[in-house]
């Protein structure tokens, strides 16, 4: 495997000898290796791309290029360092931004910035506020890129598609569950009308389309040794949609009190501190190109989210699991039912939710 992987990354524009290629992180999505190389030259990331999820490949490729063009661009503008305050892609030998290997498999390379530091959850407000600049930030950079993205995941949170599945997988209760899930069910159908009458806004262009970065986990966040934001990587699923889904996504990331998977509902709520401390950091970064209703409606991001998640980790249990990974047999339906407990609370907040944004706007 390791001479496998020499191959595949003699295959990119590489500067010095490789010496090593080893694995790194837990690639979820993703196979994801740090390439090494002789003396004083660069360390790269390789990362074979999921084609089951992301497609067509090349088209998702040219979104991040352009998308770290632009923010490098930007940032030499303003006096900063590009190669640490933007991802930097590699292109392979033969100009193109991947390899296709001769089990067509996708493979592309970045350069990997050293000395900077990622964390895996917010869990103070400070670093709540810290991760919301971060994906301010990047919102910021990009709000003027007047580039077409390739939509490389179809219906990606479009509540309207979702109900489309939805509505199929309940007609034909695939493996008998429906039944037992009446109350689940309802919970989604109560809020359908709600959710419907917030996407129809997108739909029609009142929330404008803009390019968003979709996967807001603070681990995507890098930050310099003096604890600064320094850039947003992991771009695989940068699309042309509304902000909000940024940070409504965030915030069913950040303040979940317990798991996402969490059996003891006890353990789940909302953390407020944290909501307020990351839309303060957001903010700050935003507040100049946001629309008043986009502003109006970033609490209900988080709503919106976090009900979307909820329908589809029960959609899928009633389908027969087929498309996220269980540890056993009701793992959808502990997702489901750990989801619902955060949506609820965010409901009961919801007030002081919509408070928070008006007094930093």
């Amino acid at each position: 495997m390791t001479t496998h992987l020499t191959e595949i990354a003699a295959n990119f524009q590489l500067e010095g000898q490789i010496t090593e290629v080893a694995p790194l992180g837990e690639g979820f999505i993703n196979d994801t290796y740090i390439i090494k190389t002789a003396g004083n030259s660069p360390r790269y990331i390789l990362q074979r791309k999921n084609k089951n999820i992301f497609s067509p490949i090349p088209d998702m490729m040219d979104n991040i290029q352009k998308v770290c063009l632009h923010i490098k661009e930007k940032v030499e503008a303003a006096g900063g360092d590009p190669l640490r305050e933007a991802m930097t892609i590699i292109p392979a030998n033969d100009g193109k931004l991947y390899f296709v290997d001769e089990e067509e498999e996708f493979w592309a390379v970045c350069l990997f910035i050293e000395d900077t530091i990622a964390y895996a959850a917010a869990e103070t407000p400070e670093l709540a506020y810290s991760g919301g600049k971060g994906i301010g930030r990047f919102q910021s950079l990009v709000a003027d890129l007047d580039e077409t993205l390739v939509n490389i995941l179809p219906g990606f949170h479009d509540i309207r598609y979702r109900f489309k599945q939805w509505d199929e997988v309940l007609a034909k209760d695939p493996v008998g569950r429906k039944a037992s899930v009446a109350t689940e069910i309802a919970w989604i159908e109560e809020r359908r009308q709600e959710m419907l009458d917030f996407w129809k806004l997108v739909e029609d262009g009142s929330i404008p389309t803009r390019i968003s970065h979709n996967d807001t986990k603070i681990n995507n966040i890098l930050f310099d040794q003096k604890g600064d934001v320094l850039c947003v990587i992991d771009l695989d699923t940068v699309l042309s949609s509304t902000v909000l889904n940024d940070f409504g996504d965030a915030m069913r990331f950040y303040t979940n009190t317990g798991l996402e998977d969490d059996e003891n509902l006890d353990n789940v709520s909302m953390d407020l501190e944290i909501y307020k401390a990351f839309a303060k950091g957001y903010l700050e970064e935003t507040s100049h190109f946001l629309t008043p209703l986009e502003k109006d409606y970033l609490a209900f991001s988080a709503k919106y989210i976090t009900y979307e998640q909820v329908l589809r980790f029960l959609m899928d249990y009633i389908d027969g699991d087929n498309y996220y990974k269980v540890k056993s047999p009701e793992h959808n339906l502990v997702r489901t039912r750990a989801q619902y407990k955060l949506l609820q609370s965010m409901e009961e907040q919801y007030a002081a939710m919509q408070n928070a944004i008006k007094e930093l706007s």
